[in-house]
């Protein structure tokens, strides 16, 4: 069986050595190791296969030495200088006390040149608890003491126990998780970290880059989230609505007398500022959604769908990417690894939440809409959409809705006006794009479908010219917006929702 486990060891010689010789003892083959002294000096990431009994036993061995890392435990930042006798012995004697405390020494300066030739300045880390008091009164009854700064939030740690840091600042992004959760979210990090460094990425971009995934996504929501909102008149009897959140995929209403149809939903984490923003545009009574579509599995499209008692309606392949928390499923993509990790880190800060009534499309009855299969029908009002199978260039079981005779197109991710993003949406996206090198699970049908959409939506124009009406090309991401001399173009007025 394949185990993995993180090693905290001392930043001496010899201390990989012994992890490797107890691994060894019981047979254990290692897969995977992962070490940075940049990133942090103290810290060692394995994989291991080995039979159950035998990594309970690597594991024990390694915890009665200390070398196992089982726990998170709060740490503290505390700065201060001291005033030492010069005698020999001096530093010793002061260095033996912060070793009983298993205080880790981040920064010493003495110099009996300087302005201060009795003074040294110690910056230690050491864990939160009766410890940091116990050292305290320890110095203070044996030197002059000055604390300069004093910090038990973690925040002030520096990189020698970056791990810790990291963990403690995730934490405050997802709530209290157990340990072994976040010890288990680090490995995956860690994992992937070394994944981006072999294709010559920093490391601590990567790290930098996830972290800021969450906060983006926990700091706009509430009295800082927005939106852009787009309302257009499809028919006498039919309004569409395009809701642009902070972040991720666009929230579609398409509403007709008294029912309502909601094609992808958002993140859940913006769930409740969502339903506070549809009543402020008379469309917050949920009883009348009659079905959720969505175009595929990534969060920002279907995070918020179990919140919505209604059937929801998505592709046999979707459903299957949501099930095994992976949106390489079913894709021949050459970064898996890292669209794996993507998946349950982006599920996890955005608080993915699993529809219970999911029904799925059929498979392809011979029908096409230029070179998309078409595979179910879905209409509210006057208006009928085809839903049209994707080739799985973004991911796969993307699918597409589309109305010739109503003009529209709603083509998911895979035709998206970049140039209406906000910075702030360009910014959020660039964090997914280089934690995953790429979001095309399949660059060569990514173009492809992107084509294939374009020259429908042309198609369609050319059909409707004499109506005066444009397709509307709703993408998962930016503005509604019409074709233009073969450019996209937004289309109508877009103005600013704030709570």
């Amino acid at each position: 069986m394949k185990f993995s486990f993180i090693a905290h060891m001392p930043d001496t010689p010899g201390s990989l050595y012994r992890v490797a010789e107890i691994i060894k003892k019981y047979e254990g083959n290692i897969n995977r190791i992962q070490f940075d002294r940049r990133i942090d000096p103290g810290t060692v990431f394995y994989e291991v296969t080995v039979s159950e009994e035998s990594f309970k036993k690597i594991t024990k061995d390694l915890e009665q030495i200390g070398y196992l890392q089982s726990s998170i435990k709060p740490q503290s930042f505390l700065k201060f200088s001291v005033y030492l006798p010069h005698r020999p012995g001096a530093l010793y004697d002061f260095l033996s006390l912060t070793t009983s405390a298993d205080a880790n020494i981040s920064f010493l300066d003495f110099d009996d040149k300087g302005r201060h030739p009795d003074r040294l300045t110690v910056s230690l880390n050491l864990e939160q608890g009766a410890v940091v008091d116990r050292l305290l009164n320890q110095l203070k009854s044996l030197y002059r003491l000055e604390i300069i700064e004093y910090d038990n939030s973690g925040k002030q740690l520096d990189d020698t126990v970056f791990y810790v840091r990291y963990a403690q600042a995730i934490r405050e992004l997802i709530g209290e998780y157990e340990d072994k959760f976040l010890l288990s979210f680090l490995a995956d990090t860690n994992r992937i970290a070394q994944e981006l460094m072999n294709r010559d990425c920093d490391p601590k971009q990567v790290f930098e880059s996830v972290f800021k995934t969450g906060q983006t996504l926990k700091y706009t929501t509430g009295k800082n989230f927005y939106a852009d909102v787009q309302k257009f008149r499809i028919d006498d009897d039919t309004t569409l609505f395009c809701f642009q959140v902070p972040c991720g995929g666009n929230i579609f209403l398409l509403r007709s007398g008294d029912s309502l149809l909601m094609i992808d939903t958002g993140y859940g984490i913006y769930h409740q500022d969502i339903i506070a923003m549809f009543f402020r545009y008379g469309v917050g009574d949920l009883k009348k959604i009659t079905r959720i579509v969505v175009t595929h599995a990534d969060a920002d499209h279907c995070g918020a769908a179990g919140f919505f008692a209604v059937p929801v309606l998505m592709h046999p392949s979707t459903l299957e990417i949501i099930r095994t928390n992976n949106r390489a499923y079913g894709s021949r993509s050459d970064h898996s690894t890292l669209d794996e990790f993507y998946t349950k880190m982006i599920n996890l800060f955005s608080r993915f939440n699993t529809p219970e009534e999911i029904d799925c499309f059929s498979t392809p009855n011979g029908n096409t809409r230029g070179i998309f299969p078409v595979i179910g029908m879905v209409s509210i009002g006057n208006i009928e959409l085809e839903v049209l199978d994707g080739l799985s260039g973004h991911t796969a079981g993307q699918v597409f809705l589309y109305s010739q005779t109503s003009g529209l197109l709603f083509a998911a991710d895979s035709v998206i006006n970049f140039s209406s993003l906000s910075k702030e949406r360009a910014d959020y996206s660039s964090l997914a794009a280089f934690l995953v090198t790429s979001v095309n699970v399949d660059s060569d049908m990514a173009k492809k479908e992107r084509k294939g959409l374009l020259e429908l939506a042309q198609d369609t124009d050319n059909k409707l010219v004499s109506t005066e009406k444009h397709c509307l090309i709703c993408g998962g991401h930016g503005a509604v917006s019409v074709l233009d001399g073969g450019k996209l173009v937004t289309f109508g007025e877009v103005e600013r929702y704030i709570p």
